[in-house]
């Protein structure tokens, strides 16, 4: 299946970890960038699209009227197949919502929302630079319910400075409370460029170590587990039913297009990736030049070896016989040594057709996912 990526980068105001491609928020170059983006939309050969996902950024600083007009474009030129289920999501900063949104959302087709909460502590939220609170963020899942929206999502953010045990048990309470369908955790990382990466050289000390952070997930994912939220994807909890099939269309290696600043995009093969300076972007598209960017095409084992880092990344793992006949690579026998090395440390499975990350395994996804890469 293909999937659709729209990134709408302004912001009312920028988070002090965050390093997307983003803005202040500031009407002119808005407007300029929507003309650009739609121009840019319209221009590209259509395919079928079972997914779209509206991120940032911080995507409802456009009016609902605009998300909504946007997925009318989309569906114009990308038409979701026939007989098969569409998602389309759009992201949502809390405090920006107003009455009436979710509702013109629905008439649009959007079927899940995916509020960006982060903490729902008070001094955390400020850390963290947020500008909602948690009486907010209770008023949009229910506005969100009554508008008939299919899924709700909620992202929360562990090690943060600061952050306690019983804080990240408080936010993850909260969040079980308000009987959301979708539950991401993600782990603070310090990104170089933003505020917090100049915080983290003045006072490390400040922030949580690697062991304080295992802590922390270990929590999620007992608590969410308990709660009847099932772990599909290293940060992803979902009521059954409720996995954001955009993302699952990523750790499958499916194909997908991204529109936008910043957006990258796979397909047959090769990996793209559009700058992320806005005035180039904009140029480019309103005078029809090429967007620039990067690209690279990926094909044997290097194609295998992504593939099978993001398979892991799943908890339901690598397929071998449907790998092998997708990618005509033997993984027991082609990464034996890495395999072994894993499966003997207790942070790699291997049952029946199945190789998957352990529970151990989790927590150090990323250095089992980076010694397959290294093993090209």
């Amino acid at each position: 299946m293909h999937g659709i990526y729209v990134h709408l980068p302004f912001c009312p105001y920028v988070c002090p970890y965050c390093d997307f491609a983003k803005w202040p928020l500031r009407p002119s170059a808005a407007s300029a960038y929507l003309d650009a983006l739609v121009r840019e939309i319209t221009q590209t050969p259509g395919v079928n699209a079972q997914t779209i996902f509206f991120g940032g950024g911080t995507p409802n600083a456009y009016a609902a009227t605009t998300i909504a007009s946007l997925v009318t474009t989309l569906r114009a030129r990308f038409p979701h197949p026939q007989g098969r289920a569409h998602e389309i999501s759009v992201e949502v900063n809390p405090e920006l919502v107003e009455a009436g949104d979710f509702d013109v959302y629905a008439a649009a087709g959007v079927t899940r929302i995916s509020i960006g909460v982060q903490s729902f502590v008070d001094d955390e939220i400020a850390v963290l630079g947020r500008k909602h609170t948690s009486e907010q963020v209770e008023q949009v899942v229910k506005m969100a319910r009554a508008a008939g929206i299919a899924s709700v999502s909620i992202d929360l953010i562990f090690a943060v400075p600061g952050q306690t045990r019983a804080t990240w048990g408080q936010s993850l309470a909260r969040a079980i409370e308000l009987n959301v369908d979708h539950i991401s955790t993600y782990g603070l990382t310090v990104e170089e460029g933003t505020p917090f990466w100049e915080w983290h050289r003045r006072e490390p000390a400040r922030f949580l170590d690697q062991d304080r952070e295992a802590e922390l997930y270990a929590e999620a994912i007992e608590r969410l587990g308990g709660a009847g939220f099932e772990q599909y994807e290293i940060s992803n909890f979902a009521r059954s039913g409720h996995e954001c099939a955009h993302n699952r269309n990523y750790w499958e290696n499916g194909e997908y297009l991204g529109f936008g600043v910043g957006a990258a995009s796979y397909r047959e093969g090769e990996r793209s990736v559009h700058t992320r300076s806005l005035a180039d972007y904009i140029e480019a598209v309103s005078s029809g030049r090429p967007i620039p960017g990067d690209s690279e095409r990926l094909s044997g084992i290097r194609k295998a070896g992504e593939a099978i880092m993001l398979a892991l990344r799943t908890t339901s793992g690598v397929n071998l016989t449907g790998f092998r006949e997708r990618y005509g690579v033997d993984v027991t026998s082609r990464y034996r040594s890495v395999i072994e090395e894993f499966v003997d440390a207790g942070l790699l499975e291997c049952e029946g057709d199945r190789m998957r990350l352990s529970i151990k395994g989790r927590f150090v996804a990323n250095d089992v996912c980076e010694a397959f890469i290294a093993c090209e």
